[in-house]
């Protein structure tokens, strides 16, 4: 367990607080359309990527790879980010933020549990309350940029009602309405715009356009290099 620092954004006030984690999880395939669905999984097959054993699937990964800094360091050339909303339960209350699942593509071509683990999570600072936000779920929107030789690209860009609902993903993954005390759950993401490539920098966010808010975070992305 460790403890990662927060600011709570309830919309008229914000509040300090520290959140220890224990848990992080990484759940995969989590697409309502079946059919987008089975058609991404066959297309990442023809390039190496093993077919998920569930879908949806829920990835552990270590809880000190969650990460509020605004660099990380990676081996090599063959990892990108992806936007993706955050969960994480505490004291039956339940935290909507937004990080990224960076990712080593090329471990990820011959197994991806292990790709999800070599890679820092990072998290943006702020959180917002679940029950503020959960009667216009469907309408909030992830989005990310990616810095590409020099420019700053829209990278992804989708509604949450491309998502299955909270509910559903706690119910399969936790076998309950509750998240875990302690555990961070990243909830999925979308197709990269122009295919998956490294970027020098990432950036992404969560916006609201009900209570015309939104929470991002960016980070770079520095290579170490490999020597066989």
């Amino acid at each position: 367990m460790f403890d990662l620092a927060f600011t709570i954004d309830a919309q008229d006030t914000t509040t300090p607080l520290t959140l220890p984690i224990d848990r992080a999880v990484i759940a995969g395939w989590t697409g309502r359309d079946p059919v987008a669905r089975d058609k991404h999984i066959a297309e990442l097959e023809a390039i190496g990527v093993a077919r998920p054993a569930s879908t949806p699937i829920y990835y552990r990964v270590a809880a000190r790879r969650l990460t509020a800094a605004d660099s990380i360091e990676v081996s090599g050339s063959e990892t990108s980010g992806e936007v993706e909303f955050v969960l994480i339960g505490w004291q039956g209350r339940i935290f909507v933020g937004v990080g990224s699942d960076h990712t080593d593509r090329k471990v990820e071509s011959y197994s991806v549990t292990v790709s999800k683990q070599v890679c820092d999570k990072p998290i943006a600072p702020v959180l917002w309350e679940l029950e503020d936000v959960a009667g216009h779920w469907d309408a909030m929107i992830l989005r990310s940029f990616a810095w590409i030789d020099g420019a700053r690209v829209l990278y992804q860009e989708g509604t949450l009602d491309a998502m299955l609902p909270v509910g559903e993903l706690i119910q399969r993954g936790f076998g309950g309405a509750r998240l875990p005390d302690g555990c961070a759950m990243f909830g999925g993401t979308f197709a990269a715009i122009g295919g998956i490539r490294p970027a020098s920098r990432f950036e992404f966010e969560l916006e609201d356009p009900v209570l015309k808010r939104s929470i991002g975070h960016g980070y770079d992305v520095i290579e170490l290099p490999v020597l066989g």
